[in-house]
């Protein structure tokens, strides 16, 4: 912490765009930015305006809110076909597999990416401090 100054630590950071951003796989901190290489791996640097983002943990928390919003999503989609429809079990089977696992691959970097946002805005890990 040689340069940083107290008004650098105490600068608000928009959280709200931050996690939008993160959302659309953006950099939190300018918006044009792609934060994924692949799938879910996260860049070191943001390739238009160099913000540090290998400070970021997300670990598990993106895995777990999908798990949580997929399975809300699930449970209200079976609940809703059996009770209208009653469709044979096989296929709402197939109907509630393949709604659970495209919800979960559509939703899993989107949530990971709003993760980093969130840790960016909010200085966590390491996002405060400047080299």
């Amino acid at each position: 912490m040689t340069d940083i100054t107290a008004a650098t630590l105490t600068e608000d950071r928009p959280t709200k765009q931050a996690v939008l951003r993160g959302w659309r796989r953006r950099c939190p901190c300018c918006g044009e930015g792609k934060i994924m290489t692949g799938y879910l791996k996260v860049v070191k640097t943001c390739p238009n305006c160099s913000e540090d983002l290998s400070h970021q943990r997300t670990d598990d928390g993106p895995a777990y809110v999908t798990v949580l919003l997929v399975g809300h999503i699930v449970g209200f989609a079976l609940h809703f076909l059996w009770n209208e429809f009653e469709p044979d079990p096989m296929v709402m089977f197939a109907i509630l597999g393949s709604l659970a696992t495209l919800s979960a691959l559509y939703m899993l970097p989107r949530i990971k990416g709003a993760f980093v946002g969130l840790q960016w805005a909010k200085r966590m890990h390491g996002f405060g401090q400047r080299k």
